[in-house]
């Protein structure tokens, strides 16, 4: 089997959680990290066990590693420039979400990926868990009836305090929306993956718990959402809600997705992603595991371990890098988010930010 050799872009939290998952997969190899501060990113790789560190993607590409894939770890404002580089020198890339800060940058990149013949994927990573994958094929199976509405959560608290500030929240790096481009865009990937169709029309209503944030003694502007309620259409005329907030105290990352049948309501929640409740009328409502012996095909074949052995976050991520390597390898398995859907994401996300400014329903175009 062909040995992926891979570099990691920006070596954060979520940097290092791409280490680790790319090392839990057979035949792989992370050969290259890549940094700001050369000396850091050195140091970085020493503790890291990595034998090549470098300050910028350009001087990774013109060293003499046989790089397969690179993944892009960077703030949202460098996603376009850093994945436009790589992709111009054929090297195949794995980003992190979202795509890029606009859907006129994403649409460059995959039409660019096309042309040049590069594979990318970016990491929704929630559509890999277990019994997201369960709920898809109930939907799919109809065992819930027809879906007559969906109610989505994603409530965290880490920017409740007006000197909770992060980089996030400037324009530059960040982008347009904040809330909606960082945990909605979970939000619309997740649900469209088990719907099984797309959203094609948004009414948003955004809020700013604070107009200025303070961080180590500079004030800051603020100009996006804290918080925002969103009205989705989807292809098929269903309609949904989503509430998305990073000021409600409490919560650190509840992402709920409750989806109602006309016989039936599932419901998950990732705090607890081993679970799955199923809401009867006539009967008692049923909470399965995720263990084979409880799941459709589709989920049961990525069941690995034993009943009450919770599969969650990490799991998710390092599921969907294996099958883009695995894409990579073999041109056969497609169940991670390619250029195209990511795209299709920032196009709702570019449609949210100008039902909120417009104050209407917006088609997603």
């Amino acid at each position: 089997m062909k040995k992926i050799h891979a570099a990691v872009v920006g070596i954060g939290f979520l940097g290092i959680q791409h280490i680790e998952a790319i090392r839990r997969i057979p035949h792989t190899e992370v050969v290259a990290i890549v940094g700001r501060d050369l000396e850091k990113t050195q140091h970085q790789a020493k503790e890291l066990g990595v034998e090549h560190a470098f300050v910028s993607v350009t001087d990774l590409i013109n060293s003499s590693l046989n790089i397969d894939v690179v993944h892009n770890c960077t703030p949202n404002g460098l996603h376009y420039s850093i994945n436009k580089e790589l992709i111009e020198a054929n090297i195949h890339v794995f980003g992190e979400k979202p795509f890029t800060v606009n859907s006129s940058e994403s649409e460059e990149l995959v039409n660019l990926a096309i042309d040049k013949n590069v594979k990318g994927g970016v990491n929704f990573n929630y559509r890999q868990n277990i019994m997201v994958s369960e709920m898809k094929e109930r939907v799919k199976n109809q065992s819930i009836g027809k879906p007559w509405f969906v109610h989505v959560e994603y409530l965290q608290d880490w920017l409740l305090f007006q000197d909770d500030y992060d980089w996030r929240m400037d324009p530059e790096m960040g982008g347009k929306s904040r809330a909606i481009g960082d945990i909605g865009s979970h939000c619309f990937d997740t649900i469209q993956h088990i719907l099984g169709e797309n959203i094609v029309e948004v009414e948003v209503k955004n809020l700013r718990k604070f107009n200025q944030r303070f961080d180590h003694g500079t004030t800051h502007d603020i100009t996006d959402e804290d918080v925002s309620i969103i009205f989705i259409t989807f292809e098929s005329g269903l309609n949904g809600l989503i509430r998305l907030s990073q000021v409600s105290a409490g919560k650190k990352n509840e992402f709920k997705i409750s989806i109602e049948g006309d016989k039936q309501t599932l419901e998950w929640n990732q705090e607890r992603p081993d679970r799955l409740w199923i809401g009867n009328r006539d009967i008692g409502n049923t909470e399965i595991y995720a263990s084979k012996q409880y799941l459709t095909d589709a989920a049961a074949d990525i069941a690995v371990l034993p009943n009450g052995h919770p599969v969650g976050w990490h799991d998710a991520v390092t599921q969907g890098i294996q099958n883009f390597y695995e894409n990579i390898r073999t041109n056969t398995n497609e169940d991670f988010v390619n250029f195209k859907q990511a795209h299709y994401i920032m196009k709702i996300i570019d449609a949210c930010v100008l039902s909120a400014q417009e104050g209407k329903a917006t088609q997603v175009n």
